[in-house]
């Protein structure tokens, strides 16, 4: 066979490298008469890409514009910023949350509801209808534009125009506006403008907030928002629907009950029986001292001029009653706070608006003992509002729950508040890191009976935990495990954070003059608890001993001097009889010749090993 030919690869090669060399020596035309496609003026003539272009993408049209006016982007690789752990974990500095204060303070203003545009009996309803949209279209507007130019974050709001239609309704029936709110925030959930709308539909219209879920507060921090709103010129009744349902309920089965205001909300796991009996006596102490108001500074001034009084309105002059009213009471005071003509003669109809999930049909229910209106966990679950009758005279419409627009510094914020569903959250390290914020560490530790790892050394020892330590720690804790055996982080975050929206982890937002801090009575009744038991999870860093409950039996096994379990066999001469307990040491003699039960070899002339011989020597 002949020698193979090279293949056009070795070909290719050699005319790579003679081109390289000729560009290398610089060969040069002698001739001076060139083409302009030929001159070395900037542009490669002939690698034009001559291609019309009529669309581009954004991306492409900001590098083709940039690239027309010159712009260099300069990488800055000394440009250096540390990013602090709360950014990771996304939450907010001290700078930033002054900041946001301050921008939602100066822009309150501008949170407005839609209004309804002016008609009467001459207005048409396809005008009417397209009136409205054109009022609803600006409105949304105003708050895009408001989002866009200060940054600012919204609560997402209702953008269905026909919710809006059925709350101007309501406001327009109703004689009474009731504003439904949670008592742990009742600033994020109270509408100051709707305030304002009711009185522009009438003056004679009266507005009322009803702090739904108040047995979730005590009586002082009741107190404290009964004298805030009272200043701020609202009227405000302090209810809890499932309590009251509860209690209802327990008078119809003849069953003691217990009244929640002599019973405290916060005296529940572990405190004394006799705290009813003492909170009788506080009541007491409240009457004798008469005199002493309640001062801004120092919230927890046990008592208030007139405090226990029926707390009633009477014409535009009202006081605001910390108790828990109870149905009958509620239904009173209703009648009592509007006093003027109304919308239809002599029946008195009391509207209920508000966010979904703060109570309104819970509460309708609650008052006519029956289920009158469909609840569900669901936001928007009533469609349309409705009308129904308490007794001749008296009606209660409930309206769809709203969602108004208020301003948040976080998205956490809304999840942790209830806005945002639990469920369809992507990202659960800022709610958790949230929570981690408001709940103290103790406090975390003994309502889930878990122990949350501790500060290294270089750290601050009174830092709170991170989101990943609390996580982690409640994984283990209930068996929350991935595929590859790691706490289940996010599972964890979901069970924690309805803890958190049901009042099991309990935060309570105060009034603007009181420390967020001084704000949580029940927070130190966790630390007082701690102290007491020696729970490892205390405040306190000393080293607590921890009481252990023994039984007999346990004891006897397990303190005994020299136990060999699941072993082969067992000697008595190493100080333990099976079935006798310990017993005494014996001769290093008989240790030594001693014949072991467990060796049944056949031949006895065999030497004995000698670390077996000296075995009595070793220390």
């Amino acid at each position: 066979m002949g020698k193979k030919k090279a293949g056009g690869g070795a070909g290719l090669g050699r005319a790579l490298m003679k081109e390289r060399l000729q560009a290398g020596r610089g060969n040069k035309r002698g001739d001076s008469w060139l083409h302009t496609s030929e001159l070395n003026d900037g542009y490669d003539w002939g690698r034009l890409n001559l291609q019309s272009v009529t669309e581009q993408s954004s991306m492409d049209d900001f590098l083709a514009t940039a690239e027309l006016a010159g712009t260099e982007f300069v990488a800055e690789k000394l440009n250096i910023k540390f990013v602090p752990a709360e950014a990771r974990a996304g939450l907010l500095t001290a700078e930033e949350k002054s900041r946001l204060k301050k921008l939602h303070e100066e822009n309150k203003h501008f949170l407005r509801i839609p209004r309804r545009p002016h008609w009467d009996e001459s207005t048409t309803p396809d005008v009417l209808q397209q009136a409205e949209k054109d009022s609803f279209l600006q409105w949304r507007r105003e708050l895009a534009q408001l989002e866009e130019e200060q940054k600012l974050i919204l609560t997402p709001f209702e953008r269905n125009l026909e919710f809006w239609r059925q709350l101007w309704r309501v406001i327009e029936r109703s004689d009474i506006v009731v504003q439904i709110v949670d008592a742990r925030n009742p600033l994020l959930f109270r509408c100051a403008d709707l305030e304002a709308y009711v009185k522009e539909v009438s003056p004679e219209k009266v507005n009322m907030l009803l702090v739904n879920k108040a047995d979730l507060l005590t009586r002082e921090q009741r107190k404290a928002w009964a004298k805030y709103f009272e200043k701020e010129g609202l009227r405000a009744v302090f209810w809890s629907a499932l309590a009251e349902s509860n209690r209802l309920d327990a008078e119809e089965k003849g069953m003691e009950v217990d009244d929640p205001e002599s019973v405290e909300s916060d005296s529940e796991g572990g405190d004394s029986p006799h705290s009813a009996d003492m909170n009788k006596k506080e009541e007491q102490e409240e009457e004798l001292d008469d005199n002493v108001t309640l001062d801004e500074e120092d919230w927890q001034t046990c008592s208030e001029d007139e405090e226990e009084a029926e707390g009633g309105f009477s014409g535009d002059s009202f006081h605001n009653s910390s108790r828990l009213q109870h149905k009958d009471e509620l239904l009173e005071i209703f009648k009592a706070a509007h006093k003027g003509s109304k919308c239809k003669e002599g029946q008195l109809t009391v509207g209920l608006v508000g966010y979904p999930n703060v109570g309104k049909s819970s509460t309708i229910n609650t008052i006519l003992r029956n289920k009158k209106v469909s609840v569900s966990a669901t936001p928007g679950h009533t469609k349309h509002f409705q009308t129904l009758y308490v007794e001749p005279g008296l009606c209660l419409c409930d309206c769809p729950g709203l969602v108004m627009p208020s301003f948040v510094s976080t998205k956490a914020e809304m999840i942790c508040s209830g806005i945002l569903p639990i469920d369809q959250m992507r990202d659960h390290v800022p709610a958790a890191s949230l929570i981690c914020q408001t709940i103290p560490r103790h406090v975390l530790e003994c309502t889930y009976g878990i122990n949350i790892i501790r500060p290294r050394e270089d750290e601050d020892p009174e830092r709170p935990p991170t989101s990943e330590e609390l996580l982690t720690a409640y994984g283990y804790m209930r068996g929350f495990m991935t595929a590859h055996g790691q706490p289940d982080q996010p599972r964890s975050a979901r069970y924690i954070l309805k803890d958190y929206v049901n009042g099991k982890l309990l935060y309570c937002h105060p009034p603007p003059h009181i420390n967020p801090e001084d704000f949580q009575p029940r927070h130190g009744k966790f630390q007082k608890r701690d102290s007491e038991n020696g729970d490892i999870s205390a405040v306190t860093n000393r080293p607590q001993k921890i009481k252990r409950i023994e039984n007999v039996v346990d004891k006897n096994f397990f303190h005994q001097d020299n136990v060999r379990a699941l072993t082969k066999g067992v000697k008595t001469i190493m100080g333990y009889k099976p079935g006798s307990g310990p017993v005494g040491p014996v001769s290093s003699q008989s240790e030594a010749t001693g014949e072991k039960p467990w060796k049944k070899h056949s031949n006895r002339n065999k030497k004995e090993k000698l670390r077996r011989v000296t075995k009595h020597l070793d220390a």
